[in-house]
Parts: C-alpha cells; structure tokens; sequence
C-alpha cells in the first residue's frame, strides 16, 4: 500500500503536553512555545483549555496564553468540557474548540463525571453553539485501542462514537490510544472500521508511546489513507487520568520519520528541535524523542562532523 503524499500534523504539545508535567509553565512561555512551534512550520496547535483549574492547573490561564500567541496563519485550538468552557473560549478568540468523549464507559465517567451517551447530549449543545459563532470544533476519543480499567475496547464502540461526533457537526475525530497499548495490527483494523462511518479525510490518529509502538501504529493508518496526525513536541506529556500511560509520540520522530518517506509535512525539522529544547529546558526535563537525543549525541561528539540544520534529513544510517 501506499501512503498519504503530505500529512498534517496536530501539534498537541502546548495543551495535551503540557497537562501532565509537573511543573506548570507561565502563560508568557506558553505562547512562546507557541510561538516557536509556529515558526517551525506547524499551523494547527492546541493552545489550551477551559477545564476547571482544580483539576488540570497546568491550563490555567488558558485566555492569557491566547492574547500573547500568535495569529496569523495559525489555527489555535482548545479544549472545552461544556458550554461554560466553550464561552471562555470565544471570549478569548480561539479559532477552534475541541470536545473530548470516550469509548469506554468506565473512562468517560471518571474522567468527565458522566457516561458517554451524556457526554455526547452535552457536547452536541457545545458544537450546535460553537457552529453558530462560526467556530469549528473537532472531536477527541479516548481509549480506541483499551482502556485502563475495562482492558480492550470494541472498535465497533470506536466507530459508533465518531459517527455521533460527526453527525454533531464536528469536522474531524481524533482517535486517542490514551494509555499506548495499541500495536500496528490492531490500529489499522480500528481505523478500517471507523472509516466505514467516517470519511477517512475526517479521520485524525492521536497515539501515545507507552510500548513504544506509536511510530508503527502511525505508519499502519497512514497505510490505510490517514492523513492528519496529532504529536507532541518533545514527546511531553501523557494523560493524568491514564495511570501508568507515557507521553505523546514526539513529533520530532514523526516529522523525521515522514521525511525519509518522501511525506511532505511543512514542518522543519530543526526548528521543531529548537522549540522542543526549549520547552524541555522550561520545564527542567529531558525530551523525549529520539530523534531529538540522537541529534545532541551527534552534535556533542567532538569526533563527528560539524552539526547543521540539514543533518537531520540528510543524515545516511550508513555512515
């Protein structure tokens, strides 16, 4: 099979990401990470959301973020809980929401208090006034590929649930293996089976690493014709109602691995890098993609070449 000849990539550092580090970064630097990763390239960030304080403090101050980030050809985007949440976002001029609704029971009542036929009754008022103000909203799903308290997860589940998104008025499903248990098999015949509802050029993939299989889960969507992938700068992040669930797939290791595929993503590589490292230097952290370890082991090795922004992409396995 082949595969998708550009991609676009979510990048879902700034919110996704940084939820679930512990140390919680200023608005100022939030934008500035913002910031970088636009200059990199990256038109579709999440900047935030407008969820409760208490439980994701990390989030806090979402609106500000928004004020110091930059606009211009950039879609910002943020998460909304309800319609509360969606009235925060259009004060603050997001230019897109997002909803976030499960594919286990068990997940959707203790993460949002509620079961998924309710989340999906609330969040249909959600879209409906978020459509009216002319904001477009895409629709997140959790635990595709199993669940941390119910294990796997029927996929026919996984489609019923984008269908309803869908139907809503949601322009795209994002389909989250929340806790990384997916495997290349497994997500190919999840995805096979939403796209029997869902067009596949509404269809996101959203993958975290916990098994280190997010690369080849990507690989194996993009094989079935998905185009649109989320990641995270850095790999930051995870999910604070997943225990034991690591980060996101960085998105260093996935612009760099659609690069030596000949996948345009207008993306640059080296910049992303420089976002990454600062993001990882603000929170006082390693990164956690690979590509970003290998090229500061190169560069730091007196006995290599000099480092330039092309190394990356041109780097021969060979050599």
């Amino acid at each position: 099979m082949s595969v998708p000849a550009h991609v676009s990539i979510v990048e879902v550092g700034p919110r996704d990401g940084l939820q679930n580090e512990s140390l919680t970064l200023s608005p100022q630097t939030r934008a500035e990470l913002i910031n970088r990763l636009a200059a990199a390239g990256l038109s579709r960030i999440e900047a935030g959301s407008f969820v409760s304080p208490t439980a994701v403090p990390q989030m806090a101050h979402t609106d500000e973020t928004l004020a110091l980030a930059p606009r211009q050809n950039l879609r910002l985007s943020v998460l909304v809980p309800n319609l509360r949440g969606l009235a925060a976002a259009l004060a603050a001029g997001a230019d897109e929401i997002a909803v976030f609704a499960a594919a286990s029971e068990t997940f959707s009542n203790r993460n949002i208090n509620c079961s998924i036929e309710e989340s999906l009754t609330r969040y249909a008022k959600v879209v409906a006034e978020a459509r009216r103000y002319g904001v477009m909203a895409r629709g997140y799903i959790s635990c595709v590929l199993g669940c941390p308290y119910e294990g796997e997860v029927d996929s026919g589940r996984v489609a019923s649930v984008a269908s309803a998104l869908l139907e809503m008025g949601c322009f795209e499903v994002s389909l989250g293996d929340t806790i990384g248990v997916g495997a290349p098999l497994p997500a190919r015949r999840m995805v096979e089976r939403v796209a029997r509802v869902a067009p596949l050029d509404k269809i996101a993939v959203h993958f975290h690493d916990t098994y280190g299989q997010a690369l080849a889960n990507i690989f194996a969507c993009l094989e079935v014709g998905v185009s649109v992938v989320d990641s995270s700068v850095a790999g930051l992040g995870g999910c604070p109602f997943a225990p034991g669930a690591a980060g996101n797939v960085a998105t260093e290791d996935v612009v760099y691995m659609l690069e030596r595929m000949d996948v345009e993503t207008g993306v640059s590589l080296d910049r992303l890098l420089e976002a990454g490292d600062f993001a990882c230097r603000e929170l006082k952290r390693a990164p956690a993609s690979r590509v970003a370890q290998a090229y500061a082991a190169r560069c730091s090795d007196s006995t290599e070449a000099p480092c330039d922004a092309d190394l990356p992409k041109s780097f021969d396995a060979t050599d």
